[in-house]
């Protein structure tokens, strides 16, 4: 038996455009140009021989990775030379694919082909031969996925999230969310509209995102970016306070609870190797709702600040969850 430890082959599908038999052979006697040529056929089958020694080649051990193999050509054909040899050419053409969660995904196709002359009085060992040609396609196939296996995504068996916050040195026009890092009124630098309110902030959230596949594993490093432009930040001359710049913080501060909702909601995920970016993409949607919806909530309830108990209430609630979410 073939020694393999990635896969075992869970099928075989019979793919040849051309069904006929899969030996054309000259008879192991004089022959002459005009000698008709003997077809030979697998017992019970191209898909059920080969499946047999398949399972005869590999063994079934199914905690591997199920592997079905279409044959795409496997054909022996001998022709008369004029020198009165006979000369044959073997071809096999297999494509291997990953029975994976009710699809079959495509790894690699294998070419294989020899070529032999004989001797009318010689009589060529068939099944030798192409057992030759199976067994140098599984090897090539065993080689393949033994290099593949902790590197290629196609095999990868499962998914891991890694989070961090981002930061950006030196500090640009963005500020990203850093519990040492609190506004200050030298953040607010667009110049004031005409507007009833005394100072306004724009903070959002994004996130950045990278895959790498390690020992068989899609690693899905998550970069957390709570921001805020300074260019959109602004304030009124005479507005400048300590309880206003509380107000204005804890808009930022709503974002930051929003990333750290996203991470919890994206942990409690079952992501697949096949679909992992929908799964992360919708979630993301869902949290930009929910941030809209917490900073109207924020302003509809304090009415923007001005109603001091209410602020506070709101300063407690968003003090005890930031110091829950960041531990």
């Amino acid at each position: 038996m073939l020694p393999v430890s990635e896969f075992y082959v869970a099928g075989v599908v019979d793919e040849r455009d051309d069904r006929s038999p899969v030996a054309w052979l000259l008879p192991a006697t004089q022959a002459t140009a005009a000698t008709p040529r003997l077809s030979l056929d697998l017992q019970g089958g191209v898909s059920t021989a080969v499946k047999q020694y398949f399972d005869k080649s590999v063994p079934a051990n199914k905690t591997l990775r199920p592997i079905i193999i279409h044959i795409k050509k496997i054909r022996v054909d001998e022709k008369l030379q004029p020198d009165g040899r006979v000369e044959g050419k073997a071809g096999i053409i297999l494509s291997f694919w990953l029975k994976k969660d009710g699809e079959d995904i495509h790894l690699v196709d294998y070419r294989g082909g020899t070529g032999y002359t004989r001797s009318t009085g010689q009589q060529m060992d068939i099944g030798g031969l192409l057992s030759n040609s199976l067994q140098a396609g599984l090897a090539y196939f065993s080689t393949w996925i033994n290099k593949q296996a902790d590197s290629n995504i196609k095999l990868a068996k499962g998914v891991k999230l890694i989070f961090s916050d981002y930061t950006e040195k030196p500090e640009g026009d963005t500020i990203y969310y850093s519990a040492k890092r609190p506004l200050k009124w030298d953040d607010f630098q667009q110049k004031p509209p005409a507007s009833k309110y005394e100072a306004e902030v724009f903070p959002s959230i994004s996130y950045g995102e990278q895959a790498e596949v390690v020992k068989g594993i899609v690693c899905v490093r998550i970069s957390l970016k709570p921001y805020l432009p300074k260019s959109a930040c602004w304030v009124k001359n005479g507005a400048r306070t300590p309880y206003s710049l509380n107000h204005e913080q804890r808009h930022f501060d709503i974002v930051k609870l929003v990333m750290e909702h996203f991470k919890q909601h994206l942990l409690k995920e079952k992501l697949t190797v096949d679909n992992y970016d929908g799964p992360i993409n919708m979630q993301y949607l869902d949290s930009f709702r929910e941030m809209n919806d917490m900073e109207k909530r924020y302003d509809d309830e304090t009415n923007h600040g001005m109603n001091e108990s209410v602020q506070e209430e709101w300063n407690k609630k968003i003090d005890r969850e930031l110091s829950f979410s960041i531990k």
